[in-house]
């Protein structure tokens, strides 16, 4: 369905009375609800009131101390969001159900300045205005168990029980074990308009790996973050218990969510990191979105390693980068430059982990990248050949959260890609995160000291 008109028009004929509604909240979980069918027709030209405690508490509903936007001291009003018509999904596991996702505004029906959707349209923007047309795709590494909310709960999510054993990635086999759910994750999120390319087990008890088809850069984030909740939602359905997090075990691999990126003219016709004429058939232009990433990254890391959890994937051996190194198909550095086909030429940003807010990875990926573009940075740094994680010549990634976010807030690199506001709230809502963690009585602390100390 391509018109307004027929988008409404199945709005109000659906049976069930009523659509879903969803916007994202500054660490990528969608929050939404119900409205009745005739509340909706209303909500198309106007404006939907929404609690603004979304960007005013953290991923446990605990309310932020130190927030500006909002808290206590402004009474957490409603927020005005603007409903995205363009895009509109029928839910599949839930009766072809409308669904649309949504953008926070402010008072004066302007972006709201720490909408995560709204900042990456503003990237967007900038990326247009000088002439380039952003492709990107994320795909996801994730773990699922044979547990409900209940049993993880009751269990404090520890020794939860894998959906598979063992270690055994790209395997034929465990994709007919359990095959009920992975045919239905197949099938259902390409009817959800989230194009699955591939889908297979990674390494890892019960890790399953999906690729998303690329699309222009807002809707690729669109169907990243889509994606992760409707996994979880059709988990529920087989009693399944999917989750994002970066690093599960320490003795067992992380999840990534790299993102894949190119630059292509306004007709969408020339895939502007391709050069022929290269010997590594990589164009200048890619050359300096290279160089722009390792430059900004270090800058705006919070952004793709956004919990404490992040960082304990960002270590030697285990399939993600600790340095800042380029390399050419190098599974081993930050950044690995695929050059191929006219079509196929990309980056792929390997520092970006499953748990991410797929808005926001994206926004900084390309941020840094068009900062590279923009300012005609040359790729100095060779690229690296062999084991990337002893590269340290343009240096390591920083080593917790703590860490990252004090470089952020502190960055005027930072103010000057995503701007002041969104730099001061993000960093706030992350030194909120360090705290939480600061004060807890970790199992690992009571193993050590209990009994001996």
């Amino acid at each position: 369905m391509s018109t307004s008109k027929e988008i409404l028009d199945y709005v109000k004929n659906h049976p069930s009375g009523k659509v879903k509604l969803a916007v994202a909240d500054i660490d990528g979980i969608l929050r939404g609800k119900y409205v009745a069918t005739e509340k909706f027709a209303s909500l198309v030209e106007g404006r939907l009131g929404f609690c603004d405690v979304t960007f005013g508490w953290d991923a446990a509903d605990l309310a932020y101390e130190d927030g500006q936007y909002t808290g206590w001291h402004t009474g957490y009003p409603d927020a005005q969001v603007k409903i995205d018509l363009n895009t509109f999904r029928k839910i599949p596991w839930e009766n072809d159900v409308p669904f649309f996702l949504g953008d926070f505004i402010d008072e004066h029906d302007q972006p709201n300045s720490v909408c995560p959707r709204q900042l990456l349209k503003k990237i967007i923007s900038e990326c247009e205005n000088e002439g380039y047309s952003p492709n990107f795709a994320q795909e996801f590494e994730w773990f699922n168990f044979a547990e409900t909310p209940e049993t993880a709960h009751e269990k404090s999510f520890s020794n939860l029980k894998p959906l598979s054993p063992g270690m055994f990635g790209y395997s034929i086999l465990r994709s007919t074990y359990k095959n009920e759910f992975m045919s239905d994750l197949f099938e259902l999120l390409n009817k959800f308009d989230i194009p699955i390319e591939g889908l297979h087990t990674e390494t890892g008890p019960g890790v399953y790996e999906a690729a998303i088809k690329y699309a222009d850069a807002l809707q690729a984030a669109d169907q990243a973050i889509l994606f992760k909740t409707a996994v979880k939602e059709i988990a529920y359905k087989h009693g399944i218990l999917a989750t994002f997090m970066a690093k599960i075990n320490e003795s067992l691999p992380g999840c990534s969510g790299h993102v894949h990126q190119s630059l292509w003219d306004n007709q969408h016709q020339n895939n502007l990191f391709y050069d022929e004429k290269d010997a590594d058939k990589i164009s200048g232009t890619m050359k300096s979105y290279i160089a722009g990433q390792l430059h900004c990254l270090p800058h705006i890391l919070p952004m793709i390693a956004p919990t404490i959890n992040s960082y304990k994937r960002l270590v030697e051996g285990a399939w993600a980068p600790t340095t800042l190194t380029w390399g050419i198909d190098n599974r081993t550095t930050a950044l690995r430059a695929l050059p191929g086909s006219k079509k196929a030429t990309r980056l792929e940003t390997r520092i970006v982990g499953s748990d991410t807010n797929p808005y926001l990875a994206v926004a900084a990926c390309l941020a840094a990248g068009l900062y590279g573009v923009k300012n005609k940075l040359k790729l100095e740094q060779p690229a690296t050949k062999g084991n990337g994680y002893t590269d340290l010549s343009n240096g390591t990634l920083s080593r917790n959260l703590f860490e990252a976010t004090q470089k952020m807030k502190n960055s005027e690199l930072a103010k000057t890609l995503l701007g002041a506001d969104f730099v001061a709230h993000f960093s706030m809502t992350r030194e909120w995160e360090c705290k939480q963690y600061a004060k807890v009585v970790t199992d690992w602390e009571l193993k050590r000291y209990l009994e001996i100390i």
